[in-house]
């Protein structure tokens, strides 16, 4: 019988303290080292003897992955296949042989990390698509056809455009792999866009005022999973109109909640320059409640994990937990909620230029010269209609928001 929860493991994890084992029953066993490494181990007797396998690394394996994981290697254990020494085997011929990932990784040292300003995007993609398919694989023996079916499984997935981005990886990686000799061919040269993600329309999508509600109540209903944290970060977006990683790699250091303030540096910034936000009063208080949530971390949204690979939050944590929320709403993204905070200001009236400001966009020809005498209190003032009306939306939409919404009124 399964004995843990996520709750249990994400305080385990805040706490940060050593853990020689929590057993999920079967031989699950969850572990957290003294250097804040969380991982799932298999424990089992093959002829009598006490052995384990390390499954993988929590967050990364989910607590419902590693119970299927488990499952499927304690069906290989009962034909008295020894788990762990197979897993032993195959990381030693791996490393003789050389492996797709082992080429990734001279790739990314030697071009991307050494050239990109955010190197992390390109291998959020390896890591999540690419690596988990194709990892311990000799590269030599991946086939134009094997690329064709994992891209196209991507474009399935509704991520057309990381299709994309991963077919231009692999050229790459290829490429790059011919040039040191690793690979005779480039299995990725012949594959074309209309193979993977196909041409990328402009993304419209929105959410309603009443998705919002929608997926404000679907929050709430399932809070104890979805997580009090990632409920405040969607708030923030929609309140906001923030790039993600503008709010997500946030440090406290650049926030005023005195006087309701927020100065996002440039290196942050799309345009490089820095920008000055003002807040709302909700979103002050949801920040309020984060700083309290932080644990004295420098970050508002610290990495849910002591290994801490970006030292903030993971730019996927929220986007996994919206993309497992049953909201029953249509496909939407991280980035459609910068959309929706951007219509939402226009249903309510704000002035372009006031709307592109706190967007952080950049005004056309003479509206940015013009802009120069705004003054800030008017993006404060959209600001607060804005969370406002999240909060009304919150409690379910009023008759005058059901009027904006469908455009009709009841006689």
């Amino acid at each position: 019988m399964s004995k843990l929860s996520d709750v249990q493991l994400r305080a385990w994890v805040r706490a940060n303290g050593p853990i020689a084992g929590k057993s999920d029953g079967a031989g699950l066993t969850f572990t957290l080292s003294k250097g804040g490494v969380a991982s799932w181990v298999l424990r089992y007797r093959l002829a009598g003897k006490a052995k384990e396998l390390t499954l993988g690394r929590y967050p990364d394996l989910t607590l419902t992955e590693a119970r299927k994981l488990a499952s499927a290697r304690r069906a290989d254990v009962q034909q008295a296949i020894d788990v762990a020494a197979v897993k032993r085997e195959q990381k030693v011929a791996a490393q003789q042989q050389g492996t797709f990932e082992d080429l990734t990784e001279l790739w990314l040292t030697n071009t991307i990390r050494s050239r990109h300003k955010h190197p992390e995007v390109t291998e959020r993609v390896l890591r999540k698509d690419l690596t988990p398919e194709l990892g311990r694989r000799d590269p030599r023996s991946i086939s134009t056809g094997e690329l064709t079916k994992l891209l196209a499984k991507i474009n399935a997935s509704g991520r057309p455009t990381i299709s994309n981005d991963a077919l231009r990886y692999l050229k790459s990686i290829f490429a790059y792999g011919e040039v040191l000799g690793l690979v005779d061919r480039n299995p990725a040269e012949k594959i074309r866009t209309v193979h993977a993600g196909g041409k990328e329309r402009s993304r419209e999508r929105a959410l309603s005022q009443a998705e919002i509600t929608q997926l404000f109540n679907s929050m709430t209903a399932n809070i104890a999973r979805f997580g009090r944290e990632n409920e405040l970060a969607v708030k923030l977006l929609l309140a906001l109109g923030c790039r993600k990683m503008e709010l997500f790699a946030a440090k406290w250091t650049e926030f005023d909640l005195s006087t309701a303030h927020w100065r996002i540096p440039g290196d942050r910034v799309k345009t490089g320059e820095s920008r000055e936000l003002p807040l709302s009063r909700k979103a002050t208080d949801w920040l309020n409640e984060l700083k309290v949530r932080a644990f004295n971390s420098e970050y508002v949204f610290p990495a849910r994990r002591t290994s801490k690979r970006f030292g903030h939050v993971s730019p996927d944590t929220t986007w996994r937990a919206l993309s497992t929320l049953e909201h029953g709403l249509p496909h939407f993204t991280i980035h459609d909620l910068r959309r929706t905070s951007r219509t939402l200001m226009s249903e309510l009236g704000v002035p372009f230029d006031i709307a592109e400001k706190i967007l952080g966009h950049k005004l056309p020809g003479l509206a940015a010269i013009y802009d120069r005498g705004r003054s800030i209190d008017q993006q404060k003032v959209a600001l607060e209609k804005v969370a406002q009306r999240l909060v009304s939306l919150e409690e379910g939409p009023s008759d005058s928001n059901i009027l904006a919404i469908t455009g009709k009124r009841n006689n």
